[in-house]
């Protein structure tokens, strides 16, 4: 969790908490979350913005002509790890990530993240956001690598002892709470294995900063109990997929401008065109918010997750729900992001497809009310209720041709990520699979 910790705060603390190794985090354009270790001894260094490293080995950052970057460690980000040993301690601290000539390296999600910040601030607005993350809860083989298997058949909010993942959730809370995180619910989900742990909202960075702090603990405790913790969307067919919730809210001089107490559902003109704004660049977003090729396996009509570009206040099938809490408490809740996705790019694209929404008073057409995925095709379409791209491919098209994406990722990210994606793909659509080979075989 964020404090407000000078270079002096950090020195300090790192002395009396006896912590011996620092590892300097940060995070790379597909979420994947990098680390440089550094001894106690070489804090000072780190803390003057020092430490080097080679850009070109981190997929997306540089190519090798210009692949020395410097880690700017963030102070208030400072945490010393509670499941690492109690002599030699090891403390992290998230960095951004910076060239020589000291400025901002533009491939740096949190940086994206910032900048998009920055223009809201212009406008005099906070962005401030809270997730719901899910998980899977598998065994680990005799080497103790990830298997898909489980003892447990529990189901949602069920609790020991059929929730056989219980005692390593308790764990996971105990431990996100001892690192200052507010945790506000945690329970088993829909499918066997499947858990969610919903923490306190917060500012956008702070929020994504969260995210990849929650993702390690929950791996690492996970570990811990002989189990493996996975994000990935839909690691089993014919179940539940996992998803990431974004609640969204607006605050202006520490109100939110989401409320209109007038209004029949409590929402802002500004609350509806953020809705809008969201909806207009929806296609464009989703290889953000749903990045892998897996992600698509989970956005089928079926199994709650959202399919079609739609909102409501009364029904959980739209992509767009407004949540019943009314007051400061009204926010917009994006249902299609999985936990796979970057957050602090998914964050990035959200806030300036809203703020595109606000800024030139794009407003969503009418809620649908009613349940989309009993609709036929020809009310949908006489709704004007479009869908998400199918596959990651669709979503890569969609996300070409969408020019504030571009504008937010900056023409270097935009350029890596979809020639990465557009390689996942081909490496995907080259395989032959188990699916295939049943269905096929012995027909043809």
């Amino acid at each position: 969790m964020r404090r407000d910790y000078t270079k002096q705060d950090v020195m300090r603390l790192v002395q009396e908490e006896d912590v011996e190794f620092i590892r300097l985090q940060f995070t790379d354009i597909f979420g994947n979350l990098k680390n440089m270790a550094i001894t106690v001894s070489q804090l000072e260094r780190a803390l003057n913005n020092e430490c080097m490293f080679d850009g070109s080995s981190i997929e997306g950052f540089a190519r090798i002509e210009e692949s020395d970057m410097y880690l700017y460690p963030d102070f208030g980000t400072l945490e010393v790890f509670p499941w690492r040993p109690q002599q030699g301690k090891v403390a992290r601290l998230i960095c951004d990530v910076y060239r020589p000539n000291g400025e901002p390296f533009e491939g740096d999600p949190r940086y994206i993240l910032k900048r998009a910040i920055k223009e809201a601030e212009d406008l005099g607005y906070v962005f401030d956001v809270g997730p719901e993350c899910e998980f899977f809860l598998f065994n680990t083989d005799e080497n103790a690598m990830p298997t898909t298997n489980t003892n447990e058949q529990a189901g949602y909010f069920d609790l020991g002892p059929v929730d056989f993942g219980e005692n390593a959730r308790r764990d996971m809370v105990l431990t996100l709470e001892e690192m200052g995180f507010i945790v506000e619910a945690s329970h088993h989900e829909v499918a066997p294995a499947q858990h969610e742990i919903d923490f306190q909202y917060d500012e956008a960075l702070a929020t994504a900063d969260n995210i990849m702090t929650f993702k390690l603990a929950v791996k690492t405790i996970a570990k811990r109990h002989g189990l493996h913790a996975t994000f990935m969307p839909k690691p089993k067919y014919g179940v539940n997929g996992s998803g990431m919730h974004i609640n969204m809210s607006l605050s202006k001089n520490g109100k939110n401008i989401f409320v209109d107490e007038k209004d029949k559902l409590g929402l802002s003109k500004e609350a509806y065109y953020f809705i809008g704004g969201i909806m207009k660049h929806m296609k464009g977003m989703t290889a953000i918010t749903n990045p892998l090729i897996n992600s698509y396996k989970r956005l089928v009509p079926g199994f709650e997750a959202p399919v079609y570009i739609a909102w409501s206040a009364t029904n959980r099938s739209p992509l767009i729900r407004i949540p019943a809490t009314h007051g400061k408490g009204t926010r917009i809740e994006l249902r299609c992001p999985d936990p796979s996705a970057n957050p602090y790019l998914a964050l990035a694209v959200c806030l300036k497809a809203g703020l595109d929404g606000i800024v030139n008073k794009i407003m969503p057409p009418e809620s649908v009310d009613c349940n989309i995925f009993e609709m036929s095709d020809e009310q949908k379409k006489a709704s004007g209720i479009d869908e998400i791209p199918g596959t990651l491919i669709e979503a890569i098209y969609e996300m070409e041709k969408d020019g504030l994406i571009k504008e937010v990722l900056g023409e270097h990210t935009f350029a890596k990520y979809i020639s990465a994606k557009k390689d996942e793909w081909h490496r995907y659509r080259s395989q032959v699979t188990e699916w295939e080979i049943n269905e096929y075989l012995n027909k043809f």
